[in-house]
């Protein structure tokens, strides 16, 4: 079975975010040959392409986390109907300059939670395109809206629910097999 390094972004800045309860719960559902790693955003200033000649430390660190990654899930929460502006401006590091874009050719996968009956829906679909537009290869299925409940997720990923967690395993099964036939 091959194994793959995957970076995940919590698109959210918060500490105590659902969606990082929400990757918690993926990094223990992982399938054998998956290994999981946090890439941070939350240090990373506005990005401005005045940077571009000679990026900060935080941006460097985080361009080299994706580059050494095999693959990337984000995992986001939506905010007015979009993705967040901290992820957006992540996306916009990691893309700069142009000829240096670290997601071309990078397998990705997107998944969220919201208390909302839609979950993520809106910001998942806005942010596949942004994913597009910089040249990284889907997962598209299967979609993955979460609603989050109270108790759903405790603070070490452990899944309450047990339908819940047999559907993010399929989740993380599925982006897997991605995996092997992207790569």
């Amino acid at each position: 079975m091959a194994s793959y390094k995957v970076g995940y972004i919590v698109g959210s800045l918060a500490k105590a975010s659902i969606n990082r309860k929400l990757s918690k719960a993926l990094v223990r559902l992982a399938p054998a040959g998956m290994t999981l790693a946090e890439i941070p955003i939350r240090d990373l200033p506005l990005y401005s392409y005045d940077y571009d000649a000679d990026f900060p430390a935080p941006a460097r660190a985080y361009k080299k986390a994706i580059e050494e990654s095999d693959a990337l899930l984000f995992v986001t929460p939506e905010y007015n109907r979009g993705i967040p502006g901290g992820l957006k401006n992540a996306i916009d590091w990691g893309s700069r300059p142009k000829a240096a874009n670290a997601f071309a050719g990078k397998p990705s996968a997107v998944i969220g939670t919201s208390p909302g009956k839609i979950g993520t829906a809106v910001a998942q679909r806005e942010l596949h395109s942004v994913l597009g537009a910089v040249g990284s290869p889907q997962m598209v299925s299967p979609e993955a809206y979460v609603q989050f409940t109270p108790d759903l997720i405790d603070d070490e990923g452990r899944v309450a629910d047990e339908k819940t967690q047999e559907f993010l395993a399929k989740f993380m099964k599925a982006f897997h097999a991605f995996l092997v036939k992207a790569r």
